[in-house]
C-alpha cells in the first residue's frame, strides 16, 4: 500500500542546533514514510558544527543541511507541512506564520545543548543527549507511521 509520506518542519529560533537534529533524525528514522525539514524565525545562516558531527556519527544525511527561515515554507513550490514542531521555547511564544495545509501544531520545550559550557567532550555529550531525547520523542509521536502500520490517506 502507498502512503503520502508525512511531513514534519521542526522550527527553533536559530536553526542551528535543535531543529537541525530534528530534520535529521526524522530522515534517518523515518525511511520514507516521515520527512523532516528544519527553519528559524531568524536564522543564524551556519549550522553548529557539533550538530553536524553528532548527525554524522548517527549516519544521518547531512546533504542540503543548512539554517534556513520559515518563509522557505510559505513558499507556494514548497511541500505542505503536516506537522510543525516547535523545539525551543523561545520559538513557541513568538508569532509565527499561517502555516499552508493547516498542519497539526506541537511543541517540545528542549534546553538548547549549544549553551551547555565545558570542553569539547560536555559539549558533544550534551547534543547526544539532546539527539537521544529528540529520537525518543519522534519515535513516540510518529510511533504508527514508523512500525509501517499507518492508516490508509
Amino acid at each position: 500500500m502507498n502512503h503520502s509520506p508525512i511531513n514534519v518542519l521542526y522550527v527553533c529560533t536559530h536553526n542551528s542546533a535543535r531543529s537541525i537534529l530534528a530534520e535529521g533524525i526524522t530522515n534517518l528514522i523515518g525511511l520514507g514514510r516521515l520527512v523532516g525539514h528544519s527553519a528559524g524565525s531568524t536564522p543564524s545562516g551556519r549550522v553548529n558544527p557539533v550538530a553536524l558531527r553528532v548527525l554524522g556519527a548517527m549516519g544521518c544525511s547531512q546533504v542540503g543541511v543548512q539554517s534556513k527561515h520559515w518563509d522557505t515554507f510559505l513558499r507556494e513550490s514548497a511541500p505542505v507541512m503536516d506537522y510543525v514542531i516547535t523545539v525551543c521555547d523561545n520559538a513557541a511564544c513568538e508569532v509565527k506564520p499561517v502555516w499552508p495545509g493547516n498542519p497539526k501544531l506541537v511543541h517540545w520545550s528542549i534546553a538548547d545543548p549549544s549553551l551547555v559550557e565545558g570542553g569539547p567532550n560536555a559539549r558533544t555529550a550534551a547534543f547526544l543527549s539532546t539527539a537521544d531525547l529528540i529520537r525518543q520523542r519522534i519515535e513516540s509521536l510518529f510511533a504508527i507511521e514508523l512500525a509501517g502500520n499507518a492508516p490508509p490517506g
